[in-house]
């Protein structure tokens, strides 16, 4: 497997830091190398966020991504800050609903998921951050260079970072990432 270093990125409170946490631990779970780095502004709700997430076969020096090859943002700013540190051949997933803006750079693959209006189609409302994670998994991370995961893992890792308190919440997290893949 090619080393898979990703950053998720958005406002606070649209669930990057989670997406950033499911993937991560799907990485532990397929038993690779990990390591998963928060970032957040002292707003909770509505401040900037984003994660690294480092994914790989062998020990990793850094958990501070500064050159993803996927970036998954969630909003305007996000994609203006980190489009740019995108490594040439890397991916950028992002929710159109949001951002208005085509990227230019032509040397990425780019996929434009309206997240946050299918959430609200499809009554998983508050869980575009699923939709998105879904396509990330169907597109990077069970085929090709950056594969390291199956469904199977996907779906034991979104269980165990559920808190209990919110277990009823697994049915509509798997239908958010079943509807993000299939776009």
């Amino acid at each position: 497997m090619k080393d898979l270093n990703i950053v998720f990125a958005g406002f606070g409170g649209q669930g990057v830091l989670f997406a950033g946490k499911v993937t991560a631990y799907a990485g532990l779970l397929a038993d690779k190398e990990i390591s998963w780095l928060p970032s957040y502004g002292p707003e909770m709700r509505g401040g900037t966020a984003n994660c690294s997430v480092c994914i790989s076969d062998r020990p990793i020096g850094s958990p501070l991504v500064t050159n993803p090859n996927v970036l998954v943002a969630m909003n305007l700013p996000s994609l203006d800050k980190f489009v740019d540190a995108v490594e040439p051949g890397g991916v950028i997933i992002l929710d159109s609903a949001l951002i208005d803006k085509k990227v230019e750079r032509t040397d990425v693959s780019v996929f434009y998921i309206p997240s946050s209006a299918l959430a609200e189609k499809e009554e998983v409302r508050g869980l575009s951050n699923m939709i998105l994670l879904g396509k990330l998994f169907s597109q990077v991370c069970t085929s090709g260079d950056w594969a390291f995961c199956t469904d199977e893992i996907l779906d034991a890792a979104i269980q165990k970072c559920i808190p209990p308190r919110k277990a009823d919440m697994l049915g509509v997290n798997r239908k958010a990432i079943a509807l993000g893949a299939q776009q």
